[in-house]
């Protein structure tokens, strides 16, 4: 889902406030928006609405999913200095933390083709409220799946569902519920369960909080029942240790942090001669 203006008007309405008086300079200037660390380029969609919806023409911009060097103008700018200055922090703002959420994920995409070219990293929904949208698109730029984008996107049948109402009766319940294009991922916690959750009709298994060797240990029963469902790691899983989870044979890991922790990526904006 493309950014809107209700959201850049949200994101400007929250930074300029009422009475701006800093950015009160006469004139015409340019601009452009530099890297100051290496990574991946994400977000600009969204940069670039702000500084449209002021009147600021975008010359020309880097495309997410682009590597980047410090030095690197990530895009370029020209319009009314009082405009320019306005968008400045906001584009700046949203770039850097998509860029940060792409470059974790290129990452962690990259510690996963150390060991397994077919092993996918995904994100979760632990994403910032009203961000989700730049969030999940910043995954994509650096390699990544999206996961479910919402609620409506893929049933998942956590503990609580277990707890209230029993793994096989909480599948047959979403399996009647939900549409027949729709999938079920049933998360597990014991490598035992897997098998269980296969049985019970999961497409997906999640093999959630589990160490490295438990998590191969469940992929193996999981594929003597029924080799065709997907096995997804899950749960506290970082960059570094990737590799180990890769290495179990999962066809996917999920990773909250891809969203939840991703340092901004540096970026700085310059304007006038310094451009």
């Amino acid at each position: 889902m493309p950014v809107t203006d209700r959201q850049v008007e949200r994101w400007l309405r929250e930074d300029l406030g009422h009475h701006d008086v800093t950015n009160d300079v006469p004139g015409e200037t340019t601009g452009r928006l530099v890297a100051k660390e290496r990574g991946v380029v994400a977000g600009i969609e969204a940069a670039t609405a702000v500084l449209e919806y002021l009147g600021v023409g975008v010359l020309d911009a880097a495309a997410d999913g682009d590597r980047i060097e410090p030095g690197d103008a990530v895009l370029r700018v020209e319009g009314d200095a009082q405009d320019v200055l306005r968008a400045e922090r906001v584009a700046v703002n949203v770039a850097g933390h998509a860029s940060g959420v792409a470059t974790k994920t290129r990452a962690a995409v990259d510690a996963a083709r150390s060991e397994s070219d077919g092993v996918e990293i995904a994100a979760t929904r632990k994403t910032t409220p009203g961000l989700r949208g730049v969030e999940k698109r910043a995954v994509v730029a650096g390699g990544g799946d999206t996961h479910r984008l919402d609620l409506s996107h893929m049933v998942m049948v956590k503990d609580n569902h277990v707890a209230e109402m029993g793994m096989a009766e909480a599948v047959a319940h979403f399996r009647e519920k939900a549409s027949f294009a729709t999938k079920i991922d049933v998360e597990v916690e014991t490598p035992e369960d897997a098998p269980r959750a296969a049985d019970a009709g999961a497409d997906i298994v999640l093999l959630d909080n589990m160490t490295p060797a438990e998590t191969g240990e469940a992929v193996d029963l999981l594929r003597e029942v029924d080799p065709d469902v997907l096995a997804e790691a899950s749960g506290g899983i970082t960059v570094e240790t990737v590799p180990e989870y890769a290495r179990t044979g999962v066809d996917v890991i999920s990773m909250g942090s891809l969203t939840h922790s991703a340092p901004t990526l540096d970026l700085s904006f310059r304007t006038g001669r310094r451009s």
